[in-house]
């Protein structure tokens, strides 16, 4: 052997032993680790492409020592992350000057009574400045073309005229005798919050402090129709809106028939409005629904996202459209027709020539690009694994948000002809380094019915494949997300796994990610299919890896997952244990008491009452015979809910308890009296993460 073969033995000997012992050191993940790594929001790139602004939230248990602020980094990567803003009170919707001098926000900072515009001089420095004071407040602010006056949102009064009348508006409620909510029509809540009379409007208003707002849509016949209305979000409702490249007029998003909710889709459309007022112009009238309005950089198109309706079904790709501008409704161009998955997010290039856009492809969001004349669109197998969210685009410079099942989401810049993306920030790199987070791993099979079904596997920290180990089939919601290689909070799947159990993530019929078609196919069968296929993959899992214990296996589901297991506490006895959140017990009643509804319908072949047989026999509790065959019905299974959930409300979870202790089914119940459809407070997540790895602790022993 000669010096210098023995020299690299010894030093690959010496790596090796490096490797195993840094290994070694790592350590599972704990809900400590999961609740405190910093929380980094999507970029918003400067006009010039040298620097963008993000949001980075420092959680705490304690909710008053929470905190979140502004960060800028340098686009070049030339140097880290800097802070902007120090203040407790989070910011929301960053906008960019033209010029790239100053920042426009929204925040609730001390004294306000609600959210208000804020302009921060990032050139020379300094306190931002609050530039209104609505007594409705104001959110998401768009800088216009000249960058002398801010676009935004305020939730206002029917028929105020100005800020006097709805402050008189809010007093007369607030000195009422009586505590009611009064409704004539639907819908009538939201997520976890009462909707009430008051409607989103859009202002406009110099960008300087004492500067008047106006409405833009006070007194218009737009807005005094029953069924005007936003986009519902979970802060409030929005009006998506893009300035018109002359800075003359501005096109938003809105609907009309909001009031028809409870029998029909609701769709959005596209409308125009003068920034000298006068009644706002409808650009479309389709039974699909529009949304984000870009314009292109040259001026010559208006891009907005499309999703089809009117056809009876309860699932449709996002596509991106494009009209001339001038508008002209009948030279739509569909940009994306051929592509058959669906858009996340897109903006329009530099050049104006092609548009970049994110896709759910697989498990992952991945980038892609079409010409602005449509045509193929062209994949950038950027990231090779993990996911791409908030795109955005400034200077030409494309950034987004990266993350993967193994990392929280950090700040990146993406190169598209090279198909490669670079980290600007690092908030969370020293913990995970300290942290066992095996990469996913997929695997396919072809389903009973022929359908190719996609999975995820996920191993724990410290996982030896001479071992054997528990299998936790937990099932995602929806049904139209999936499971992605995408760092999660609520349902972490390291957290999960971390006592020692393997996961098997079934993408199940309906899953988005896929074809339109495989979207579709969830509708008329909303969980036996599902539910099957997820049981088939657990038995694929099975077969494949020698290291699963098939004769221990639970299942773990949230939403549309609790609906599926809950179905499968009453179907199946194959596993050993079940949890169920926010889970239906009979689709009736989800129907009627959830915040929408007529979706339900559509997807179940009509209306309650007209005979459609799958209401009842895909509803768990019409299997409550089981119990006395020993096909259902034993398993034992933990509830939990959130009372302040209006998706997915507290009396199904009730109905589902009242089965279960009525057929003396091993049970426990978990009520979170301040949690809506998730468990987002720090002690209470803690809290049900521990009572879910009892839980499996106990019957997988």
């Amino acid at each position: 052997m000669t010096k210098r073969l023995w020299l690299l033995l010894v030093l690959s000997f010496v790596s090796a032993l490096g490797s195993a012992a840094a290994q070694a050191t790592k350590r599972a993940i704990t809900h400590e680790d999961l609740w405190l790594l910093k929380r980094v929001g999507a970029p918003v790139p400067s006009p010039d492409g040298k620097w963008a602004v993000f949001s980075v939230s420092q959680p705490s248990y304690d909710a008053k020592e929470t905190s979140a602020d502004l960060w800028l980094v340098p686009l070049d990567g030339s140097a880290p992350a800097r802070q902007l803003t120090q203040t407790k009170a989070p910011e929301s919707g960053a906008d960019w000057s033209p010029d790239g001098t100053r920042i426009a926000f929204s925040s609730k900072r001390d004294g306000d009574e609600a959210a208000q515009i804020y302009v921060l001089d990032v050139v020379n420095g300094g306190e931002a400045e609050r530039v209104t004071s609505l007594s409705t407040g104001a959110r998401g602010p768009l800088w216009s073309p000249d960058g002398k006056q801010l676009l935004f949102v305020s939730e206002v009064y029917p028929g105020a005229a100005d800020d006097e009348a709805n402050k008189k508006a809010a007093k007369a409620i607030k000195d009422r005798k009586y505590n009611a909510r009064v409704y004539e029509g639907f819908p009538v809540k939201y997520w976890d919050r009462w909707l009430d009379e008051k409607k989103a409007h859009l202002f406009v208003q110099d960008a300087k402090a004492g500067a008047k707002a106006r409405d833009l849509l006070a007194g218009t016949k737009l807005a005094a129709l029953p069924g005007f209305g936003g986009k519902e979000a979970e802060t409030g409702e929005n009006l998506p809106a893009a300035w018109a490249p002359d800075g003359k007029s501005v096109v938003f998003v809105a609907r009309t028939t909001r009031d028809r909710a409870a029998y029909a889709e609701t769709p959005t459309q596209l409308f125009a409005v003068a920034l000298a007022g006068g009644e706002p112009t409808a650009l479309t009238d389709d039974q699909g629904s529009f949304d984000d309005p870009v314009f292109r950089p040259d001026g010559q198109a208006l891009l907005a996202s499309y999703e089809a309706g009117g056809d009876g079904k309860t699932y449709h790709h996002q596509r991106i459209v494009s009209f001339p501008w001038p508008f002209d409704a009948a030279k739509r161009t569909n940009l994306t027709a051929g592509f058959d998955l669906s858009v996340v997010k897109y903006v329009a290039g530099a050049d104006s020539k092609s548009v970049y856009f994110t896709a759910e492809a697989g498990e992952q969001t991945t980038l892609f690009s079409v010409s602005t004349a449509g045509g193929a669109v062209k994949a950038h197998a950027v990231p090779q694994h993990g996911c791409l969210t908030g795109l955005n685009i400034g200077g030409g410079v494309l950034v987004a948000s990266y993350d993967s099942a193994a990392s929280p989401p950090e700040v990146v810049r993406l190169d598209a002809a090279a198909g490669t993306y670079r980290a600007l920030t690092h908030f969370n790199d020293a913990k995970l380094a300290q942290l066992d987070l095996p990469a996913v791993e997929r695997f396919q099979f072809t389903s009973a019915k022929g359908r190719p079904i996609s999975n995820l596997l996920v191993k724990p920290a410290g996982f030896d494949a001479k071992k054997k180990y528990p299998l936790l089939v937990v099932m995602h919601g929806g049904p139209t997300p999936q499971f992605k290689d995408q760092w999660g909070i609520r349902w972490n799947y390291h957290l999960l796994a971390a006592p020692g159990y393997v996961l098997v993530l079934t993408n199940y019929s309906g899953s988005t990610g896929y074809t339109e078609a495989f979207g579709q196919a969830i509708q008329l069968d909303p969980l036996k299919t599902p539910a099957d296929e997820i049981n088939q993959g657990a038995d694929e899992a099975i077969e494949r890896y020698p290291f699963i214990d098939g004769s221990r296996q639970a299942a773990a589901g949230a939403s549309y997952g609790g609906h599926l297991a809950n179905w499968m506490e009453a179907t199946t006895t194959r596993y050993k244990a079940i949890i169920s959140h926010a889970g239906l017990a009979t689709h009736a009643t989800q129907w009627s008491t959830s915040d929408g509804i007529y979706h339900r319908e559509v997807n179940n072949g009509g209306p309650v009452w007209e005979g459609s047989t799958i209401w009842r026999e895909q509803s768990p509790t019409s299997y409550a015979g089981n119990k006395a065959k020993g096909t259902g019905w034993v398993t034992p299974i933990l509830v939990t809910v959130g009372e302040q959930d209006f998706r997915v409300p507290i009396n199904n979870s009730m109905e589902m308890w009242t089965y279960l202790q009525r057929l003396q089914v091993p049970s426990k119940l978990l009520v979170f009296p301040d949690a809506n459809h998730w468990i987002m407070k720090g002690e209470d997540s803690r809290f049900w993460f521990g009572e879910v790895h009892a839980w499996l602790a106990k019957h997988l022993k």
